[in-house]
């Protein structure tokens, strides 16, 4: 059964060329040390709740748009062995300093998730 890793990001409207640039360059080293899939999602009907919601998870600020994000792989253990590759790729090096983020990271939510139903 595949495996996703899940993310909800907070991103400044101002930097969402940056974003673009750094996922479209993230994903790539993702598919290629082994990731099935790569998505990066803009909220487009997303509203606050009443109790919770994607803006409230991420304590989203007046000028940013939320982000889902997932990458699926083939299973836990790939997803493991992908996750660590990817980590140690060079190119990622630039791309995992906080102060050059186009994100604030602190308020990003993430996760593992085995897949239930996959229709």
């Amino acid at each position: 059964m595949p495996y996703v890793d899940g993310f909800v990001v907070p991103v400044p409207r101002k930097n969402l060329d940056a974003y673009r640039d750094m996922a479209l360059k993230a994903g790539k080293v993702w598919i290629e040390h082994g990731a099935q899939q790569f998505r990066e999602c803009v909220a487009d009907d997303v509203k606050p709740g009443e109790f919770t919601s994607f803006p409230q998870s991420v304590m989203l600020k007046d000028d940013e748009v939320v982000f889902f994000s997932w990458i699926v792989y083939e299973s836990r253990a790939k997803r493991d062995e992908v996750n660590d590759k990817v980590m140690k790729d060079p190119r990622m090096k630039d791309m995992m300093d906080p102060k050059d983020s186009p994100f604030d990271a602190k308020r990003m939510i993430y996760g593992g998730f085995e897949v239930l139903v996959d229709l």
